[in-house]
């Protein structure tokens, strides 16, 4: 983080303190002023006079252009013991209480509990109430029905390291609250990773004031370090230089390399949803253990892996906060996993507003709402197109869904067993919803459908935020008719059931990894493909050079390791049946909706996350239909999309004004730079990158390398 000197933060924090203390009332009794990440945090012995009349915080936040949290100074907190004995009394029985957790550097207490009860929801007025006599600010965690060992750690984590979260939360601050030096600016767009590709998602947002990261993938089943990582050695400023990172939604291709920027010299905030959060805590530390068991060596640590959820700081979808002296955040629901978010920043005072998409679905699920398109003004989009092609056009939902519980009934009814490899976020909960609903209705015969993995975390992890599915799906689990708890459901595998179950009775088996790049879906793939009678059912994407496109192209053979750990090849005999239609992601139609309901129309749409084919499609198509500048950048290109002086208009404009050269492509010719200076040096050993540079202020191809 770029901390300037006291003298600078001193003038902003005097300007700051002039406003509250000339508005808080004195019988609040003001004790001190604190920052709290991107919060100011006022402590109070008398906090209810500010609660009672909200106009007051109001006010001030407007003028400060803040966020204000009330807090009781901590002098007048009802003892721990007396407090939870009030807490337990309050609430009584029918929330089924599991914990409370008092936090004391924040002053907030955490009620852990598997039902609302009297509660009623996050801004129940018995929520107040505790507040008003105990001094402490609740929180409500709701418990999923069964339990949950990554809430439970991440819960223990945050509360074991209250001190190192206080003083990191004012570090942020007074970063963010620094004053600016730059009055003129200029926004640059750089791609690190998830162009021309599926993958590693990555992307560096600058001003001249800011250095803000868009997610930190990895890329599964990458051949090399080069084409796995984020290129983050092109970077010609130390990690410590960035402001704030964002994380659009928890799988590994957008959120797994996050660590990693903590092992070399990072200590900023990293700002996502809670649930995100939560998945983001199970599934990185399944990466590093599944790693290490396929004898590589992870790029982070234990350490890293802990230091990134400490410096997570997670926000509410709409709630807009400041992440660096000339930019603001606000998290939308992108409608693709739980908790993932559609990111809007704002710079400078209304200079420029850009729109990051991630993954995400434009329409609904069983599962959530559609994407959010209101956003208050949006002049870059910067979006995905995994099924960005013309043809990539799915079958209507309920069509999908009849042709998944057919193909499950007839493998069944032939005394099959049938293998679905998912992911463990999203199109495992999905399949569970619609199978259960197909159980209650009779349509698939009574059997058991086993769950592997992470199915159990992550499942358990749904039935912990009710409030971020679909309104159909929040309501059973509030009235106790949870799909997820379905009596056909087996959540509880051990690796010693695999072979017993592959060569058993029928029944539905399922288990990641989604496109079959590892996990026990491997395992259970060795002993059935070779069974005429089973089925493998594929309902989410197949990135190319993956087993799982192989296979769904129809190959006749597969490699797979035997019990020995030798490489055998298997004939493939099972039938073998994708199915479109029940993806997370949008599809063509789906896309250009998107943009075409957009409360205010981009300028410039950067389209990635796509195979280069798909890609070109979908940026031509917008460029046509929208009449806008529609581009698909590659690895390490960097494009300018707003500058406040510069000869002609200051709006989305290439770096460089030379023509493309030929058969060069949409983008081809952009002002690319970066040096082996700063976080390049130190990171080109352990990538593999010694001898590639990047050629400062020169117009080269996309991607090009000046090789020594």
């Amino acid at each position: 983080m770029n901390i300037l000197g006291d003298y600078d933060l001193e003038a902003r924090l005097k300007q700051i303190r002039d406003v509250i203390f000339k508005n808080v009332p004195p019988e609040a009794r003001l004790t001190k002023v604190e920052f709290e990440g991107p919060n100011i945090a006022l402590y109070c012995e008398k906090p209810q006079v500010l609660l009672d009349d909200e106009s007051v915080v109001r006010s001030m936040a407007k003028q400060i252009k803040t966020r204000i949290i009330v807090r009781t100074d901590p002098s007048q907190l009802m003892p721990p013991q007396d407090a939870e004995k009030l807490i337990r009394k309050s609430l009584g029985d029918e929330i089924d209480l599991e914990n409370i957790i008092f936090n004391e550097e924040e002053g907030e207490v955490v009620i852990v509990a598997k039902k609302y009860g009297p509660i009623g929801g996050p801004s129940s007025p018995l929520l107040k109430q505790i507040a008003q006599q105990t001094g402490w600010r609740p929180v409500f965690v709701r418990a999923p029905p069964i339990k949950s060992a990554t809430l439970k750690g991440v819960l223990s984590l945050m509360s074991n390291e209250g001190n190192y979260r206080r003083d990191f939360l004012r570090e942020v601050g007074q970063s963010i609250h620094r004053p600016l030096i730059y009055k003129n600016n200029y926004v640059t767009i750089k791609a690190l990773g998830g162009f021309q590709e599926v993958g590693r998602s990555s992307i560096l947002v600058e001003t001249a004031s800011s250095k803000v990261l868009l997610d930190c993938g990895v890329k599964p089943g990458a051949v090399s370090s080069l084409d796995e990582f984020p290129r983050l050695d092109t970077l010609d400023f130390d990690l410590q230089e960035l402001d704030a990172v964002i994380i659009s939604h928890a799988h590994l291709d957008h959120v797994g390399f996050l660590p990693f920027l903590f092992k070399y010299g990072y200590r900023g905030p990293v700002y996502m949803t809670r649930p995100t959060f939560e998945l983001m805590a199970l599934l990185q530390s399944d990466y590093l253990d599944v790693t290490e068991k396929g004898g590589k060596k992870p790029p982070y640590g234990v350490n890293e892996y802990k230091k990134a959820l400490l410096h997570t700081i997670p926000l509410e979808y709409g709630e807009v906060v400041d992440i660096s002296p000339d930019v603001k955040a606000t998290l939308y629901n992108a409608g693709h996993i739980l908790g993932s978010a559609i990111t809007h920043l704002h710079v400078g005072e209304g200079e420029h507003n850009i729109v990051y998409t991630g993954d995400f679905k434009y329409a609904d699920t069983r599962l959530f709402q559609r994407a959010d398109t209101d956003f208050p003004r949006v002049e870059t989009l910067i979006m995905e197109s995994t099924y960005g092609a013309k043809n990539d056009l799915m079958v209507p939902r309920e069509e999908a869904e009849r042709e998944f519980i057919d193909a499950v009934r007839t493998a069944l009814e032939h005394g099959g067993r049938v293998l679905v490899p998912v992911l463990s976020v999203g199109r495992a909960q999905e399949l569970m919803i619609i199978m259960a609903d197909a159980f209650n209705k009779k349509l698939l015969p009574k059997t058991k459908v086993h769950m592997e993995g992470l199915l159990y975390e992550t499942t358990a992890l749904h039935m912990a935020h009710p409030e971020a599915l679909s309104r159909q799906l929040r309501d059973a689990i509030y009235y106790d008719e949870n799909p997820f708890m379905h009596e056909n459901f087996d959540m509880h595998l051990r690796i010693e059931d695999r072979e017993k179950l592959a060569r058993g009775e029928p029944c539905v088996i399922m288990a990641p990894a989604g496109m079959l790049t590892g996990g026990p879906a491997l395992d259970y793939l060795k002993y059935m493909v070779e069974d005429e009678k089973n089925a493998i059912i594929f309902t989410s994407y197949q990135a190319e050079g993956t087993l799982g496109r192989k296979l769904s192209k129809g190959a006749a053979e597969i490699q797979l390791e035997d019990e020995n750990g030798d490489e055998k090849t298997f004939k493939v005999r099972m039938k073998v049946i994708p199915i479109e239609g029940l993806s997370g992601h949008s599809d063509r139609k789906e896309l250009v909706q998107f943009v075409e309901r957009l409360r205010s129309r981009p300028k410039t749409v950067i389209v990635n996350h796509g195979e280069p084919r798909k890609i070109e499609d979908l940026a031509g198509y917008l460029r046509y239909r929208f009449h806008v500048d529609a581009v698909g950048l590659e690895i390490l290109d960097t494009l300018r999309v707003y500058r406040s002086r510069s000869r002609g208009s200051p709006e989305s404009r290439r770096m460089a004004d030379a023509d493309p050269p030929e058969g060069s492509g949409p983008i081809s010719c952009i002002s690319l730079w970066g040096s082996a200076a700063g976080l390049g040096a130190r990171l080109a050993p352990r990538y593999g990158f010694e001898g590639e540079r990047r050629c400062l202020d020169s117009t080269l191809f996309p991607g090009e390398a000046l090789k020594d």
